[in-house]
């Protein structure tokens, strides 16, 4: 099924426009059920390759790109889930039906706002550590500090700040990877999106209330390196959504897609042949 006005683009590339007007683009890949990917912060659609090249056997896999980290587009101020979810939607109104939404860090908490807003769009979510203000803000005032760093032209301390003060990397990695020019390039890439994209998930608001009524079945995967924050914020989530279960990926961290895609794979595959077995609450 499209949306109305969708449209399927060459080079597996789908394009609809979002409730703004907006045009929203995809990367399409595979063939089977539909996995709707929103990727985490940082990047783009691509930095899930590694894991979609060994989930398009069974899947069909449709990552969108995140308007924050289009190439070359500036962050449109301020940045609100509100409008992520919007474009979330828009891009799974292209896909056949059952569609397993997955996200991961931002992107899922991206992923969370649109299953919020249209539960009955997803058989079931598979979400790797969504950083959620359960407890506490996620920048906070460090996101204040992110955000002057920007203001006057310095992405590598914005980028500093982030890594260090709210993704809670420890400092010495951080100077380090900072240190090094290919690193440090990469890195800052989109140091603009990412603190507007660290001050939308603060917009959110401290609490999980939001989610409580969202009994779309759900798997939540975390990395047992991973900083205990993320960890807890994951485990806040879980203990308010009606039907959640954790993964835990042994011997990795926030950044599984990059160091073990093919572990990530396997755990995401599992979740969604979970959800559409029959007989289960999401299968169809």
């Amino acid at each position: 099924m499209r949306a109305p006005g969708g449209t399927l683009v060459p080079m597996s590339e789908l394009r609809t426009p979002s409730r703004d007007g907006r045009p929203v683009t995809a990367l399409d890949d595979g063939a089977g059920p539909a996995l709707l990917v929103v990727h985490p912060g940082g990047g783009d659609a691509t930095s899930w390759d590694g894991v979609t090249a060994h989930l398009t056997g069974d899947h069909r896999v449709v990552r969108i790109h995140r308007r924050l980290y289009a190439p070359g587009a500036a962050p449109v101020l301020p940045h609100t889930m509100a409008v992520e979810a919007a474009d979330v939607l828009a891009v799974a109104g292209l896909l056949e039906p059952p569609v397993v939404l997955v996200g991961h860090s931002s992107g899922a908490v991206a992923a969370l706002e649109a299953a919020r807003l249209a539960p009955t769009a997803f058989a079931g979510l598979v979400l790797y550590e969504p950083p959620l203000p359960t407890r506490e803000l996620v920048a906070g005032a460090a996101g204040a500090r992110a955000r002057a760093a920007i203001e006057a032209g310095d992405p590598v301390e914005a980028m500093r700040i982030h890594l260090r003060d709210i993704v809670r990397v420890p400092g010495h990695l951080v100077d380090g990877m900072l240190a090094d020019p290919h690193l440090r390039s990469l890195v800052c890439a989109h140091a603009a999106a990412q603190i507007a994209d660290d001050e939308a998930l603060d917009a959110l608001g401290v609490g999980t209330g939001r989610y409580a009524a969202l009994a779309v079945p759900t798997t939540l995967i975390e990395g047992d390196l991973s900083p205990a924050h993320l960890r807890e914020r994951l485990a806040d989530l879980a203990a308010v959504l009606p039907d959640a279960r954790t993964v835990t990926l042994t011997g990795q961290g926030h950044a599984a897609h990059l160091t073990a895609p093919h572990t990530l794979a396997a755990a995401v595959r599992d979740a969604a042949a979970g959800i559409l077995a029959p007989g289960a609450a999401g299968g169809r």
